[in-house]
Protein backbone atom coordinates (compact mmCIF):
# COMPACT_ATOMS: atom_id res chain seq x y z
CA UNK A 1 0.00 0.00 0.00
CA UNK A 2 1.44 3.54 -1.31
CA UNK A 3 1.21 5.88 1.04
CA UNK A 4 -1.43 8.19 -1.26
CA UNK A 5 -3.42 4.51 -0.44
CA UNK A 6 -2.86 5.11 3.31
CA UNK A 7 -3.71 8.97 3.00
CA UNK A 8 -7.39 8.10 0.99
CA UNK A 9 -8.21 5.37 3.33
CA UNK A 10 -7.58 7.54 6.64
CA UNK A 11 -10.02 10.05 4.56
CA UNK A 12 -12.64 7.76 4.22
CA UNK A 13 -12.65 6.72 8.06
CA UNK A 14 -12.78 10.81 8.55
CA UNK A 15 -15.43 10.90 6.80
CA UNK A 16 -17.30 7.51 7.93
CA UNK A 17 -16.87 9.43 11.84
CA UNK A 18 -17.77 13.02 10.47
CA UNK A 19 -21.17 11.41 9.24
CA UNK A 20 -21.90 10.27 12.57
CA UNK A 21 -21.87 13.64 13.94
CA UNK A 22 -23.46 15.51 11.52
CA UNK A 23 -24.88 13.23 8.59
CA UNK A 24 -24.53 13.91 4.77
CA UNK A 25 -27.97 15.57 4.44
CA UNK A 26 -26.99 17.99 7.33
CA UNK A 27 -24.36 19.10 5.85
CA UNK A 28 -25.76 19.33 2.20
CA UNK A 29 -28.57 21.72 3.14
CA UNK A 30 -26.34 23.39 5.65
CA UNK A 31 -23.96 24.08 2.37
CA UNK A 32 -26.86 24.89 -0.15
CA UNK A 33 -28.22 27.71 2.02
CA UNK A 34 -25.32 29.50 1.99
CA UNK A 35 -24.69 32.22 -1.09
CA UNK A 36 -23.37 30.18 -4.30
CA UNK A 37 -19.71 31.01 -4.32
CA UNK A 38 -18.51 32.92 -7.62
CA UNK A 39 -15.55 30.99 -8.75
CA UNK A 40 -13.01 33.34 -6.41
CA UNK A 41 -9.97 30.49 -7.06
CA UNK A 42 -9.98 30.36 -10.75
CA UNK A 43 -10.76 33.74 -11.13
CA UNK A 44 -7.60 34.52 -8.96
CA UNK A 45 -5.45 32.37 -11.50
CA UNK A 46 -7.28 34.18 -14.20
CA UNK A 47 -5.32 37.38 -14.00
CA UNK A 48 -2.21 38.41 -16.48
CA UNK A 49 0.94 36.91 -15.25
CA UNK A 50 1.96 34.25 -13.03
CA UNK A 51 -0.38 33.38 -10.09
CA UNK A 52 0.73 32.52 -6.42
CA UNK A 53 -0.85 29.48 -4.74
CA UNK A 54 0.82 29.55 -1.14
CA UNK A 55 0.55 26.63 1.48
CA UNK A 56 -0.49 26.77 5.03
CA UNK A 57 1.22 23.42 6.54
CA UNK A 58 2.43 22.44 9.28
CA UNK A 59 3.95 18.91 7.93
CA UNK A 60 4.20 15.91 5.52
CA UNK A 61 4.58 12.81 4.95
CA UNK A 62 8.14 13.31 3.18
CA UNK A 63 9.83 15.82 5.07
CA UNK A 64 7.84 15.18 8.39
CA UNK A 65 7.33 18.15 10.89
CA UNK A 66 8.23 21.72 9.21
CA UNK A 67 6.78 23.92 11.44
CA UNK A 68 6.66 22.87 14.85
CA UNK A 69 5.14 26.39 15.35
CA UNK A 70 2.55 27.78 13.34
CA UNK A 71 0.81 30.39 13.73
CA UNK A 72 -1.60 30.07 11.06
CA UNK A 73 -3.00 33.08 10.80
CA UNK A 74 0.25 35.19 10.82
CA UNK A 75 0.89 32.79 7.85
CA UNK A 76 -1.71 33.32 5.90
CA UNK A 77 -1.66 37.50 6.90
CA UNK A 78 1.78 36.83 5.25
CA UNK A 79 0.94 35.63 2.15
CA UNK A 80 -1.68 37.86 1.58
CA UNK A 81 0.20 41.08 2.34
CA UNK A 82 3.50 39.72 0.13
CA UNK A 83 0.86 39.54 -2.74
CA UNK A 84 -0.17 35.88 -2.81
CA UNK A 85 -3.34 35.33 -5.45
CA UNK A 86 -4.71 31.86 -2.80
CA UNK A 87 -3.50 30.25 0.28
CA UNK A 88 -3.86 26.40 0.39
CA UNK A 89 -4.59 24.88 4.04
CA UNK A 90 -3.91 21.82 4.90
CA UNK A 91 -6.65 20.04 6.72
CA UNK A 92 -5.53 16.29 6.56
CA UNK A 93 -4.97 15.89 10.18
CA UNK A 94 -2.80 12.48 10.45
CA UNK A 95 0.37 12.81 8.25
CA UNK A 96 0.20 16.49 7.44
CA UNK A 97 -1.19 17.58 11.02
CA UNK A 98 -3.82 19.87 9.78
CA UNK A 99 -7.21 20.92 11.32
CA UNK A 100 -10.68 22.04 9.56
CA UNK A 101 -10.21 25.13 12.13
CA UNK A 102 -7.04 26.16 10.36
CA UNK A 103 -9.04 26.81 7.06
CA UNK A 104 -12.32 28.06 8.98
CA UNK A 105 -10.32 30.12 10.36
CA UNK A 106 -8.17 31.64 7.97
CA UNK A 107 -11.39 31.89 5.01
CA UNK A 108 -12.63 33.96 7.62
CA UNK A 109 -9.83 36.25 8.26
CA UNK A 110 -8.23 36.90 4.88
CA UNK A 111 -9.91 38.33 1.80
CA UNK A 112 -8.16 36.30 -0.70
CA UNK A 113 -9.70 32.83 -1.60
CA UNK A 114 -8.63 29.45 -0.11
CA UNK A 115 -7.77 25.95 -1.47
CA UNK A 116 -8.81 23.17 0.82
CA UNK A 117 -5.99 21.24 0.64
CA UNK A 118 -7.37 17.84 1.50
CA UNK A 119 -7.46 13.86 -0.14
CA UNK A 120 -11.49 14.45 -1.71
CA UNK A 121 -12.84 10.53 -1.44
CA UNK A 122 -16.56 11.38 -0.95
CA UNK A 123 -18.93 14.23 -1.91
CA UNK A 124 -19.23 14.94 1.80
CA UNK A 125 -15.93 16.65 2.08
CA UNK A 126 -16.95 18.90 -1.11
CA UNK A 127 -19.92 20.19 1.60
CA UNK A 128 -17.93 20.53 4.22
CA UNK A 129 -15.17 22.74 2.56
CA UNK A 130 -17.89 25.36 1.43
CA UNK A 131 -19.17 25.58 5.19
CA UNK A 132 -15.18 26.13 6.24
CA UNK A 133 -15.34 28.98 3.98
CA UNK A 134 -12.93 27.26 1.07
CA UNK A 135 -13.34 28.35 -2.28
CA UNK A 136 -11.90 25.40 -3.97
CA UNK A 137 -11.16 21.73 -3.33
CA UNK A 138 -8.63 19.60 -4.83
CA UNK A 139 -9.46 16.62 -6.46
CA UNK A 140 -6.92 13.80 -7.00
CA UNK A 141 -7.04 11.76 -10.21
CA UNK A 142 -5.01 8.67 -8.51
CA UNK A 143 -7.52 8.39 -5.74
CA UNK A 144 -10.94 8.65 -7.51
CA UNK A 145 -12.34 6.91 -11.02
CA UNK A 146 -13.53 8.84 -13.44
CA UNK A 147 -17.33 8.80 -12.64
CA UNK A 148 -16.65 10.20 -9.27
CA UNK A 149 -14.35 13.03 -10.55
CA UNK A 150 -17.13 13.80 -13.17
CA UNK A 151 -19.69 13.95 -10.43
CA UNK A 152 -17.23 16.25 -8.08
CA UNK A 153 -16.51 18.70 -10.42
CA UNK A 154 -20.15 19.32 -11.14
CA UNK A 155 -20.68 19.21 -7.15
CA UNK A 156 -18.65 21.92 -7.19
CA UNK A 157 -20.01 24.16 -10.22
CA UNK A 158 -23.74 23.65 -8.70
CA UNK A 159 -21.66 25.50 -5.68
CA UNK A 160 -19.86 28.32 -7.18
CA UNK A 161 -16.26 26.49 -6.12
CA UNK A 162 -13.52 25.99 -8.00
CA UNK A 163 -12.09 22.24 -8.62
CA UNK A 164 -7.97 21.73 -8.55
CA UNK A 165 -8.00 18.79 -10.44
CA UNK A 166 -4.48 16.96 -9.65
CA UNK A 167 -2.68 14.63 -11.96
CA UNK A 168 0.42 13.20 -12.40
CA UNK A 169 0.83 11.23 -15.82
CA UNK A 170 -0.36 11.34 -19.59
CA UNK A 171 -3.58 8.77 -18.21
CA UNK A 172 -4.72 11.69 -15.49
CA UNK A 173 -4.01 14.46 -17.19
CA UNK A 174 -6.69 12.67 -19.76
CA UNK A 175 -8.93 11.57 -17.56
CA UNK A 176 -8.94 15.61 -15.89
CA UNK A 177 -9.88 16.78 -19.20
CA UNK A 178 -12.44 14.05 -20.01
CA UNK A 179 -13.84 14.85 -16.82
CA UNK A 180 -14.56 18.59 -17.15
CA UNK A 181 -11.30 20.34 -14.68
CA UNK A 182 -10.93 23.99 -15.54
CA UNK A 183 -8.10 23.87 -13.50
CA UNK A 184 -5.70 21.24 -13.79
CA UNK A 185 -2.50 20.87 -11.34
CA UNK A 186 0.05 18.84 -12.22
CA UNK A 187 2.53 17.53 -9.25
CA UNK A 188 5.96 16.96 -9.68
CA UNK A 189 5.76 14.95 -6.30
CA UNK A 190 4.86 11.58 -7.63
CA UNK A 191 2.34 10.74 -4.36
CA UNK A 192 2.76 7.03 -4.52
CA UNK A 193 6.55 7.36 -3.20
CA UNK A 194 7.29 11.34 -2.90
CA UNK A 195 9.69 11.49 -5.26
CA UNK A 196 9.95 14.90 -6.86
CA UNK A 197 11.14 15.30 -10.95
CA UNK A 198 10.57 19.01 -11.58
CA UNK A 199 10.15 18.17 -15.36
CA UNK A 200 6.90 16.73 -14.80
CA UNK A 201 4.94 19.70 -15.27
CA UNK A 202 7.35 20.80 -18.56
CA UNK A 203 6.64 17.72 -19.98
CA UNK A 204 2.57 17.37 -19.19
CA UNK A 205 1.96 20.47 -20.35
CA UNK A 206 1.53 20.41 -23.93
CA UNK A 207 -1.27 18.10 -23.36
CA UNK A 208 -3.33 20.65 -21.46
CA UNK A 209 -5.25 23.10 -24.14
CA UNK A 210 -4.35 27.03 -23.39
CA UNK A 211 -8.20 27.40 -22.13
CA UNK A 212 -7.78 25.16 -19.13
CA UNK A 213 -5.64 26.84 -16.43
CA UNK A 214 -2.69 25.07 -15.46
CA UNK A 215 -1.10 25.03 -11.87
CA UNK A 216 2.34 23.65 -11.33
CA UNK A 217 2.77 22.03 -7.94
CA UNK A 218 5.96 20.60 -5.54
CA UNK A 219 9.14 21.71 -6.22
CA UNK A 220 9.27 25.35 -6.12
CA UNK A 221 12.12 26.60 -4.41
CA UNK A 222 13.84 29.46 -6.05
CA UNK A 223 13.34 31.76 -8.35
CA UNK A 224 14.96 29.26 -11.29
CA UNK A 225 12.07 27.68 -10.37
CA UNK A 226 9.43 30.37 -11.07
CA UNK A 227 11.75 31.50 -14.39
CA UNK A 228 10.32 27.51 -15.80
CA UNK A 229 7.02 27.77 -14.80
CA UNK A 230 6.61 31.02 -16.66
CA UNK A 231 8.73 29.34 -19.58
CA UNK A 232 6.26 26.25 -19.70
CA UNK A 233 3.24 29.11 -19.51
CA UNK A 234 1.82 28.34 -16.21
CA UNK A 235 -0.85 30.05 -15.23
CA UNK A 236 0.01 29.79 -11.37
CA UNK A 237 2.28 27.77 -9.13
CA UNK A 238 1.63 26.00 -5.59
CA UNK A 239 4.68 26.62 -2.91
CA UNK A 240 4.29 24.87 -0.18
CA UNK A 241 8.01 24.20 2.08
CA UNK A 242 9.86 26.69 0.27
CA UNK A 243 7.92 29.66 2.14
CA UNK A 244 7.04 27.72 5.42
CA UNK A 245 10.59 27.04 6.10
CA UNK A 246 11.94 31.05 5.22
CA UNK A 247 12.77 33.01 8.07
CA UNK A 248 11.04 36.01 6.49
CA UNK A 249 7.85 34.49 4.49
CA UNK A 250 6.98 37.84 3.13
CA UNK A 251 10.48 38.35 1.77
CA UNK A 252 10.66 35.11 0.14
CA UNK A 253 7.33 35.44 -1.77
CA UNK A 254 8.32 38.69 -2.59
CA UNK A 255 11.61 37.74 -4.22
CA UNK A 256 9.93 34.46 -5.80
CA UNK A 257 7.90 36.84 -7.52
CA UNK A 258 9.80 39.18 -8.42
CA UNK A 259 9.81 42.11 -6.21
CA UNK A 260 13.54 42.89 -5.28
CA UNK A 261 12.96 45.77 -3.53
Amino acid sequence: MTILDQLADSARLRVARAKTQAPLSAVRSAALTLPRESFAFENALSKPGLAFICECKKASPSKGLIAPDFPYLDIAKDYEAAGADAVSVLTEPEWFLGRNEYLREIASTITIPCLRKDFTVDEYMIYEGRLLGASAVLLICAILDSAQLRDYIQLCDALGMSALVEAHDETEVDMALTGGARVIGVNNRNLKDFSVDSGNSRRLRAMIPGNILFVSESGIRDVSDILSARDMGADAVLVGEALMRAEDRQAKLRELRGENG
